[in-house]
């Protein structure tokens, strides 16, 4: 027997609501017949070469073929998760999202605001306690650091730090894998970027990252594109600045053509979690638990493992023998995380605030 989080307030499989307080094992059973009842499952911004997502939803499906998994703008960035739960607070139908993935200082802000539910999820206690809310309304799901992904074929000495991004040879070649105004990977770009000038906290790093890329636009080494592993293969941006799961997957699925470099930079190494949580106003509440269910067992979280993003239960994993040696040896070698920084939900904040509200004054490069 295992413990499971959620009480049953009703046992009609239609009706099932399942909240926070703990209850037995046996009550998974009531949850997925309830789900099965819902029959759907709406996920937004969840893009199928992003953290190894494609095959997790895939396992998820495999597992309950009953649900119906309606996938929502796969390339929508935290902003606009959260705005899509608020517009469709009314809607019962196919654009209301169930359930959120989105950058750490997302997950506060999002309860502060009533926009999602609480719920614990088995393997609950094995989240660490820093890495969740203590009332089940956001729960950590992985992390990774930002990372440079470089085209080799057009970029035959690949920049080591931040500060070689500056460099003439760079021209019309550096990239944002997001719009810093609403993307929480680009958002950590600019503060890491910050990390890497010198910055020494939140503020600074904001401020910094900022001028960073001010200088890096005014110097045209800055395309203002969201960056993709495609548009990287092209050559529209031959430099992109993404989480290292990103980059990982982007080098397997491009296969040598053209060839790919991943480098964590040796300074401003920023580690990024992100956070799942489910919308206050869910239409399918029941297949939304069984969905963090199923992502928080071991075979979703190796399912993201295996994207190259470290699942937030991997200490818990490895101690128990569960991570496959061949899924340990395609990842980076551990030296290149030591100098990884973790910012606080409150950094995370302040970062966000600045960069959000200053680029388009600061940098004024419109990323689209």
């Amino acid at each position: 027997m295992f413990k499971f989080a959620g009480k049953v307030l009703s046992l009609s499989a239609a009706s099932l609501m399942v909240t926070t307080a703990f209850v037995s094992a046996q009550d998974m059973a009531a949850l997925e017949a309830a789900a099965k009842a819902e029959g759907q499952l709406t996920t937004i911004a969840l893009p199928h070469d992003w953290c190894g997502y494609g095959a997790v939803i895939e396992g998820f499906k495999k597992k309950y073929p009953e649900i119906t998994v309606n996938e929502l703008n796969p390339d929508a960035g935290s902003s606009d998760e959260i705005e899509a739960i608020k517009a469709n607070k009314d809607n019962k139908g196919p654009q209301a999202p169930d359930v959120i993935d989105v950058g750490l200082s997302y997950g506060p802000q999002a309860k502060a605001d009533g926009l999602i539910q609480p719920y614990k999820v088995a393997t609950w206690d094995s989240i660490p306690d820093t890495a969740k809310d203590a009332e089940g309304y956001w729960y950590g799901d992985y992390y990774g650091v930002l990372s440079f992904e470089v085209n080799k074929d057009l970029v035959k000495n690949p920049p080591a730090d931040w500060a070689d991004l500056l460099k003439d040879e760079y021209k019309n070649s550096v990239a944002l894998a997001g719009d810093p105004r609403a993307s929480n990977q680009a958002i950590q770009g600019v503060y890491a970027a910050g990390l890497g000038s010198g910055a020494t906290d939140a503020a600074s790093a904001a401020e910094k990252g900022l001028a960073f890329f001010k200088e890096l636009n005014a110097k045209g080494n800055f395309v203002p594109v969201i960056g993709k592993s495609a548009t990287l293969a092209q050559g529209q941006t031959p430099i992109l600045i993404t989480w290292d799961y990103n980059a990982l997957a982007g080098r397997d699925t491009l296969n040598g053509n053209p060839p790919v470099d991943v480098i964590v930079p040796a300074s401003g190494v920023v580690a990024g979690v992100y956070v799942q949580a489910i919308s206050a106003y869910a239409p399918h509440p029941n297949a939304a638990k069984l969905w963090m269910e199923y992502l928080y067992s071991d075979e979703g979280q190796l399912g993201w493992l295996k994207g190259y993003c470290h699942p937030i239960r991997f200490n818990d994993l490895a101690k128990n023998g569960k991570i496959p040696q061949e899924m340990l040896d395609k990842l980076p070698p551990a030296a290149a995380y030591e100098k990884a920084v973790f910012p606080t939900l409150e950094d995370q904040a302040k970062g966000k605030e600045a960069i959000t509200k200053q680029w388009d004054a600061v940098v004024g490069a419109n990323v689209q």
